[in-house]
């Protein structure tokens, strides 16, 4: 439906030689009938969520002190536990596996599960991806020099 100025109706309105206070009465109802739509939208809009970032990290042998490691940053919802990530990730991966192109590809691994799997999946399990190719992480001792 196209949408037109409420100086335009009223101007139409005079052209057609209706009484004023009609024309008045009918620009109040539009005028309300407007207020009452933009409050139902601004109603209708959910707030967005906060997320939290997480950095998974791969460490497959277990030898995380003194390696160098590489991980995966995403988000997650701020209210829930970091450690339902991985969770998160490996339904997002099982329903991948169940549709079309994952009975033809399946992934195996969390890391081609980040890499692979559509956003669409992990959308349905409230996790943002934010670099599907693997960062490698550095140790620091939190400390700055002081001179």
């Amino acid at each position: 439906m196209p949408k037109i100025d409420t100086d335009q109706v009223a101007m139409i309105l005079n052209q057609n030689e209706l009484p004023q206070p009609t024309v008045e009465r009918i620009m109040k109802d539009i005028q309300r009938q407007i207020e009452e739509e933009q409050q139902q939208k601004e109603a209708e809009k959910a707030p967005k969520k906060k997320r939290q970032f997480v950095i998974l990290l791969s460490d497959p042998e277990n030898e995380l002190p003194g390696k160098d490691i590489v991980g995966w940053v995403i988000q997650i919802p701020e209210e829930e536990s970091p450690l339902s990530a991985p969770e998160r990730i490996q339904r997002a991966a099982y329903d991948f596996n169940a549709s079309p192109r994952g009975r033809k590809l399946p992934v195996l691994s969390m890391g081609e599960a980040i890499e692979s799997v559509g956003a669409k999946f992990f959308k349905e399990q409230e996790v943002a991806v934010k670099t599907k190719v693997p960062v490698l992480a550095l140790r620091t001792d939190n400390k700055l020099p002081t001179d």
